[in-house]
């Protein structure tokens, strides 16, 4: 009984891994083929040759980019089961080992890699939703005018809506994801009728052919067929939801076939006539089936955005805990999955970029010279936090690490160094939309380095502290001051003495730490130290992937004997306002960013679920 119930969970996570996972990656069939041989950034004539030499060179990146680097390999290297560019990250900075330039680096490189997925997250929905919809050209040329409208108005939609979370249609991304790669398959297979010659692509040498007799060409066309390998990330950075196995068996049975049918099903039909280059992927189907067809896509686009959305929103909660993004309002749109989360700020932020883009570039074939350097730049990346891993986690020899990555960072930088012959095309917007973030994640980190120091050094020791307050008054009740180091009293503490001339018989004292593990249980959630006249300290930990709630967390003090009672309870928060200088440590003109994020961070209070109608807020001014 057992087992039938773990093989049922089984086929059910690997039916919703379908519509998570692999919605990017499983529409790129849309516009990958079109643009190596059809797009207007070096395309590779259509002979023969080139045909089966272009198959086999997606297969065996499929085989080993996807297959072997992220199914078999990549996923394996979790952060207590979570996965992702910022959990790689904190799982490489945790050997004790690594020295400050090594960790500077890491940092950067893990900043950057978030900084280039959250460009992915804007050019995924732009040019998988132009694709399908632009399926209605087929149709009739008539539709033209209006598939930019139309994609417009799609792409609008889907934003707006985040706001309800997918909890209640997830259910339908599975069977949908279904139905799609099995009309791939089929289109495939119907495709591959007309010249079965064409499954000779299989065999590498195809793909070796090719290049040698077209080294220059090879190389340009890479930019294309890396089309072909978008969304592998996502294998990765949704593992936490799914966990390794599901992913694996939703690959090689189903997605991994369909992808490999529907691709050389269009490359017959190329072979067959050259001239349905136009959209060989609409053009494999019947008359009768297209607008079905582009119905159904549109469906699977939608679902593929709708996974690099979520993402965005994941990786900027955790960018948030581990101190290089200033807080946000989340909001949880679900009471059973705790990753499904919805932040208005960067919702908002997206659609507006989403929706220059489809204007600015208003085709997908357009699109395409944007999208390649944004998720090979990312794979990249990822291949070098795998070595630091492999190499001082999981304590490998420097060879077998080296022999691990090694090829993956050949083939990564093949394909990245090809995307950026396309910079002035449009691949200049994935990088400079992702050096913006990054200027934004680090000064955020060095802003909040440099504010901690000035607060550090006119800081009062708590032991000294408690020495000097005999005889201050003491009024009833129970107050909270959030500290980040508990071995100093709390600004906001001496303001509240220096104003009212009182303490609360009872302070706690709670500083919160953020662990790089995605989540605790509640038996490690506090640490409480009694200290002498009424006061406490307590740590509240959490990890990177969980929302704090501190009163909920306080209450597993009483455990310890500290009872707080809701209704007298006051949580006191220091709020700074910050005055930039020149000759600081940090450039003026990014003290100038600093502080403007930092004024419009969002509420400690929200952040930390503290009851609005408890908290006191003491200001003071800070200079950087």
């Amino acid at each position: 009984m057992s087992a039938n119930t773990d093989r049922s969970r089984l086929a059910v996570l690997s039916l919703a891994a379908l519509g998570v996972v692999y919605g990017d990656i499983g529409t790129s069939p849309l516009y990958a083929l079109k643009e190596v041989f059809g797009g207007a950034h070096h395309p590779v004539p259509i002979t023969p040759d080139n045909v089966l030499g272009i198959l086999s060179l997606i297969f065996w990146s499929l085989m080993m980019v996807v297959s072997l680097k992220y199914v078999s390999f990549i996923t394996r290297a979790d952060n207590k089961g979570e996965g992702g560019i910022m959990a790689l990250m904190a799982l490489a900075l945790r050997p004790a080992e690594l020295g400050p330039l090594q960790r500077k680096l890491i940092i950067i490189l893990g900043l950057f890699g978030a900084a280039l997925f959250y460009g992915d997250g804007v050019i995924t929905p732009a040019i998988s939703v132009l694709s399908a919809v632009e399926g209605l050209e087929v149709a009739t040329p008539a539709f033209k005018p209006y598939v930019l409208p139309i994609s417009l108005a799609i792409l609008v939609m889907l934003f707006a809506v985040q706001r309800r979370g997918t909890a209640a249609v997830g259910t339908l991304f599975g069977p949908i994801m279904v139905l799609w790669f099995l009309t791939l398959g089929i289109l495939g297979i119907s495709g591959i009728a007309h010249d079965p010659e064409v499954l000779r692509a299989l065999w590498p040498g195809y793909a070796l052919r090719f290049y040698q007799a077209n080294p220059v060409l090879g190389f340009f066309a890479l930019g294309g067929a890396v089309l072909a390998l978008t969304g592998a990330e996502a294998l990765y950075a949704d593992m936490g939801h799914f966990g390794h196995q599901p992913i694996q068996r939703a690959w090689f049975a189903l997605v991994l076939p369909a992808l490999v049918l529907n691709y050389f099903g269009q490359g017959a039909l190329l072979l067959h006539d050259p001239q349905t280059i136009a959209n060989p992927f609409y053009l494999l189907a019947p008359d009768w089936l297209l607008y079905p067809l582009v119905v159904l896509a549109t469906a699977a686009t939608v679902i593929a955005s709708q996974a690099v959305i979520s993402g965005a929103f994941s990786i900027t909660q955790q960018a948030i805990q581990l101190g290089f993004s200033p807080r946000m309002e989340i909001s949880h749109t679900s009471d059973q999955q705790i990753g499904q989360i919805y932040l208005p700020g960067i919702n908002w932020t997206l659609m507006v970029a989403v929706v220059v883009l489809v204007v600015e570039f208003e085709s997908s074939s357009n699109l395409a010279a944007a999208y390649g350097i944004a998720v090979t730049g990312t794979m990249l990346i990822t291949d070098l936090l795998a070595f630091v891993v492999t190499r001082y986690v999981w304590g490998w020899p420097l060879w077998r690490s080296l022999l691990g990555a090694l090829p993956f960072v050949i083939v990564d930088l093949a394909f990245f160094s090809a995307n950026t012959v396309k910079i002035a095309d449009g691949g200049w917007f994935p990088l400079a939309f992702g050096l913006a973030v990054f200027l934004l994640l680090s000064t955020w980190k060095r802003g909040r380095e440099l504010l901690s120091a000035r607060l550090a050094a006119d800081a009062i020791d708590t032991a000294s502290f408690l020495k000097g307050i005999e005889g201050v008054t003491r009024v009833p009740g129970t107050a909270v001051f959030l500290a980040p180091n508990l071995d100093d009293v709390p600004h906001a503490m001496l303001h509240s003495l220096k104003h009212y001339k009182a303490l609360h018989e009872r302070i706690v004292l709670v500083s919160v730490n953020i662990l790089d593990v995605p989540r605790l249980t509640d038996s490690r959630r506090v640490a409480v130290v009694r200290m002498p006249n009424g006061f406490w300290q307590v740590k509240a930990f959490y990890g990177f992937m969980e929302q704090p709630n501190l009163p909920e967390a306080l209450e597993w003090c009483a455990e310890d004997g500290l009872h707080l009672e809701p209704m007298d309870t006051s949580y006191f928060l220091g709020r700074e306002t910050l005055i930039p200088r020149f000759h600081s440590e940090m450039s003026f003109w990014r003290e100038k960013i600093f502080i403007g994020m930092f004024r419009n961070a969002g509420s400690a209070a929200s952040f930390f679920g503290l009851p609005a109608n408890r908290v006191v807020e003491l200001g003071t001014q800070v200079i950087l």
